[in-house]
């Protein structure tokens, strides 16, 4: 039997992209550094189950919906304008400002070949964008500690946002290690690095806009991500059905705590 655990309890933005954005960049200027994370059924799934995982995402200082089931929750409860920020969309429109504002950017996960791939789309989107840092690390532990290497090198970047893609939820236990030493603001975004460079294919619009995108990642990589879709995807609906008094999904309007 598997144990439901409690789900985070969370101040969810329920607003679009481009005011998320707006958010982020606030907190990007305010220059104490901070991360974000992009909820989706999984996460919050292993969160329930994850006692120290919950805490970090409770203690993020954004924390938007990458997920069709969560924006549906959301427009139920009153946030009809909420919509789906995907790692792949929030890097991008990121990194569009990032490029007009001057600000730096650098890059932490997945293999040298998807970074030179991702940062070569990126620079040909935008031109002008200060890709100050990018690494790819090795085989990194579920909870990585701190790498003092790696915090002297990201100091010496001047990077004031760094895209994290790890993978759910080593990225969320990286991130929380890393942000008290970084005077940066870390973002989870998942498989987005793949996605932008081309490495992996995304589903098609018009599933993304259904809540069927995981039906198509598992179609593609059913060894890999059978359980964690399929397991995430029975529980939710159990967790918030007796945990609905608990979510608060509040759209934060000020950034941080």
């Amino acid at each position: 039997m598997f144990a439901l655990g409690r789900l985070p309890d969370l101040e969810l933005s329920g607003a679009r992209l481009t005011d998320f954005v707006g958010d982020l960049m606030k907190l990007v200027l305010d220059n104490e550094g901070g991360y974000v994370c992009l909820a989706n059924v999984h996460m919050l799934v292993a969160a329930a189950r994850n006692g120290e995982l919950r805490n970090i995402i409770e203690k993020a200082d954004l924390v938007a919906p990458d997920g069709m089931p969560l924006i549906w929750l959301l427009k139920r409860r009153g946030f009809p304008q909420a919509e789906r920020i995907p790692g792949a969309d929030l890097t991008l429109k990121v990194c569009e400002t990032a490029a007009r504002e001057g600000i730096a950017v650098g890059f932490y996960g997945s293999t040298a070949e998807t970074l030179d791939a991702l940062t070569s789309s990126l620079l040909k989107r935008f031109p002008r964008l200060s890709i100050a840092f990018f690494e790819s690390p090795p085989l990194l532990p579920e909870k990585p500690e701190v790498d003092r290497h790696i915090v002297d090198r990201l100091k010496e970047s001047r990077a004031k946002i760094i895209f994290v893609g790890l993978g759910c939820p080593k990225q969320e236990f990286w991130m929380a290690a890393h942000s008290p030493h970084v005077p940066a603001v870390l973002i989870g975004v998942g498989a987005a690095f793949d996605f932008i460079a081309g490495t992996i294919k995304r589903a098609p619009i018009w599933m993304q806009k259904r809540g069927l995108e995981w039906f198509y990642r598992l179609c593609r990589e059913p060894r890999r991500l059978w359980k964690r879709y399929l397991v995430s995807n029975a529980l939710f609906p159990l967790m918030v059905l007796r945990d609905h008094s608990r979510c608060n999904t509040n759209t934060r309007r000020t950034v941080g705590k």
